[in-house]
Parts: C-alpha cells; structure tokens; sequence
C-alpha cells in the first residue's frame, strides 16, 4: 500500500469516530486544541523562525512571505480563532426542513458530516490549526498538505492539535498532516474517490489550478481575488477614501483587498486626486486610463493585464466610468466572482449593483476586507469559494457538512396495490 493511500485509508477509519461524538464532545476537542495551541507557543515559533529564514535564503518576499509568517500576535490570534469554533453551535443533526406528507411520512433534511476532507494549500501555517478545527468540528476528519516552504510550522502546529486528540481519547489518524511534500503524493491524493469526499485547495493561482485539473474527487475552487470597489456619483466622498485606504492598503497580499477601482465620471475631478494622492502616501502604486492619468499625474498607464490582475501588492489599476452600467460591465469581464464593493447614497443605484453581479459577496457602503469568515460570524474559514458547489464565499462550519433526508414512516409504501 502507497505512502498516501495508508494514511488516508487511517483517516478515513478514523473519521467514524468524530462523526459519533456528541455537540459538547466536539466542542471540548477543540477547546482543548487551543490550550495545546498555546502551550506549544514557543516550539511552534521557533519552528516558523526557521521556515522564515529558508524562506528568506530561497529569495522569497512579498505577499508569500507575509502569509508564511507567525509572530505573538498572530498566534494568539490563531489560539483564539479555535476558541471561537469551540463556542460555535455545531451544525452536525440540524434539522433544516422538516414536513408532513399527506400519506403520513414526515420527511426531513439533516445535516451530515462529510466524511474526510483534503486540505493542500502552501505558505499559510495558520490553515493548518483552522482547517483541522473547522474539519474536526463539523465532525469530518481531514488530510492536510501543506506546502515545503512551511513544513517545520505546520508539524508543529499538528503536533500540538495530535496532543488534543490524545488527551481526548480520539485517534490522531482524524488528522494527518502529510509531511512529504513531493507532489506525485498531491497527484495521488488527488485521485482517491473511494476516500477523499473533498479537496480544498488553498494558496495562489498555479496551486489552484493545479488541483482542478488534476483532481477526480470534488474540488472547491478559488482562483483568485480580483476585487473591485465602485465609487459611485452619489458616493460620499470620504466614505468612498475610508473603503479604498483599508481595502488596498491594510494587507493588500490577502484575497480580499481592492485591486480595481472604478469612479464614475461626474465624481472623478472631485475624488480621484484626493484620494489616488491618500493612496500613494501609503506607498501604492497607481495604474490608471487616460482620464485618471489626466486627473492624477503620477499615475502610469494601465492596460487590459492591469485591470485582470491580482496584484497582491501595493498596486492599484484605475478606470473612470461614464455609469453604473459600465462598471457592471467591466466587473463581468475582468472580476473573479470574489468581492464587489459600491460605495453609493443611492438606494436604487446599490440595489441595481448586488442585483447586477454574481460574485460571492457584495458590499455596500463596507470594506472588501470584511469577506472573511471570521467577520461574516462563521468563526475562522477554510476557505472561500468561488466555484458554485454547496458552497459560495466564506466557508464555515455548515459549508463542511452535506443535507441528506430521513424519512419517518409507520409501514408507508408506494404501490400498495401490489400488496392486495
């Protein structure tokens, strides 16, 4: 038997034993990964010294290095992201619908742990302890496979949350972290569908599309965040510079922060310099059309490659727009299905913008920063979907979990005639 298969066939066994836990069982497995989390706090951050320092020696900046480092902070934050799922109401046995027949059958819809669920994804050593909480809580196990350039992290991150299965009485086969990151170990994940009941990629584009493509389990896909705000001409002006600032400058290598803006004409004289003038204060590089660059000499010229980018950087592309319409329309060519934000007055005007497009969050008058599951009240994510499956957008603890019927009778049958 194959390295891989081995431990999926273990996690797989093992996933019985979640699934038959009870809600306050659950909830004190995870608790208890927290405090084993927090305990383990100097070994975990030593081990993400290391990666850094690799990481660092390989050459690696930007957004890849941001997402693969841990500091105090956000290892607390990590340890308080898993107290938060411990306190979360546990979607395993909800009723969603229940109704009686007219032939008497009481007929309703339950929720269900999946079963196991595969995690690749790279550079992010906090999705090791959030996928293995929100797997282990919805009552599935999981296989993790993180990428080489966080393995030190991620084992001991996973070393830690082994001790809680422990403690718990639980097998740690509800968990596996593959620590061979060879990618023929990813191809064959991949292909398990008498094991493997779903694959979340997680990571850039190359990593995503590497997944679909190679995948005959199901897949969850996120492309990538290519996220729009659109200032419209009943746009408060500050309001509109508040949702840019934070949108591209707060973290701007995160699948949420703005990369596009659009501002329709009869407001640009009045808001671009302004705020393009806010923006590069902050070290944001602009990117504009003709009448940007007309109304913000700094910018330089931006081209169709610009406005279909996910610059996960300081770098903004900008475009004035004679109305609704055509911002509509430019988001439907160049966007991801991730995050459109309007900033508007007018009611008519951000309904007419939700109704217009089909991406997995809209906001009005809100950050793009805010789609996250975290701020949408699911607790941490595993993820956010732009694939239209049983799940779209932020991924929480009911996107882990499948509705399946019961059916509740007293000795109905179909074709009673065939019984006289």
């Amino acid at each position: 038997m194959s390295y891989v298969r081995n431990l999926a066939e273990r996690a797989r066994d093992a996933a019985q034993a979640i699934a038959a836990l009870d809600a306050p069982q659950r909830a004190r497995l995870i608790a208890t990964m927290a405090n084993k989390v927090e305990e383990g706090r100097d070994t975990i951050l030593a081990a993400n010294a290391s990666d850094l320092k690799r990481a660092n020696a390989a050459g690696t900046t930007g957004a890849m290095l941001d997402r693969l480092k841990l500091d105090a902070g956000r290892l607390a934050n990590i340890v308080a992201a898993l107290r938060e799922i411990a306190l979360l109401p546990d979607p395993v046995g909800q009723v969603t619908r229940r109704e009686t027949r007219p032939n008497g059958l009481v007929i309703e819809r339950v929720r269900v742990p999946l079963g196991l669920i595969a995690m690749i994804y790279e550079a992010r050593p906090n999705v090791t302890a959030d996928a293995a909480a929100l797997c282990l809580k919805a009552g599935n196990a999981v296989i993790l496979r993180g990428g080489s350039e966080a393995l030190a992290s991620n084992k001991a991150i996973a070393a830690s949350l082994h001790r809680a299965l422990r403690e718990c009485g639980l097998p740690e086969a509800a968990l596996v972290l593959i620590e061979d990151t060879a990618r023929e170990h990813v191809l064959e994940l991949l292909q398990l569908t008498d094991l493997i009941d779903l694959a979340i990629p997680r990571g850039g584009e190359s990593l995503i599309r590497f997944v679909a493509e190679h995948a005959r389990v199901p897949v969850i896909k996120h492309y990538k965040g290519v996220c729009h705000l659109y200032v419209d001409r009943a746009a408060d002006p500050q309001l509109a510079t508040r949702l840019l600032l934070d949108g591209k400058a707060s973290r701007p290598g995160v699948c949420n922060a703005l990369e596009t803006l659009l501002v329709h004409a009869d407001i640009a004289e009045s808001f671009l310099p302004e705020a393009l003038s806010a923006l590069a204060e902050r070290g944001v590089e602009i990117r504009g059309d003709e009448r940007t660059r007309a109304l913000f000499a700094p910018a330089i010229a931006a081209d169709d490659d610009d406005y279909a980018a996910e610059f996960l950087d300081l770098i903004i592309a900008v475009r004035v727009v004679d109305s609704l319409e055509t911002a509509l329309a430019h988001i439907r060519r160049y966007g991801s299905d991730h995050t459109e934000v309007i900033a508007s007055n007018d009611a008519a005007a951000a309904e007419a913008f939700v109704h217009g497009l089909r991406s997995s969050a809209v906001m009005v008058n809100a950050s793009s920063r805010f789609n996250d599951g975290g701020e949408l009240g699911l607790g941490a994510e595993i993820g956010i979907s732009t694939t239209r499956l049983h799940a779209y957008g932020p991924m929480g603890l009911e996107s882990l979990t499948i509705e399946r019927y019961v059916v509740r009778g007293d000795g109905q049958v179909r074709h009673p005639d065939l019984l006289d």
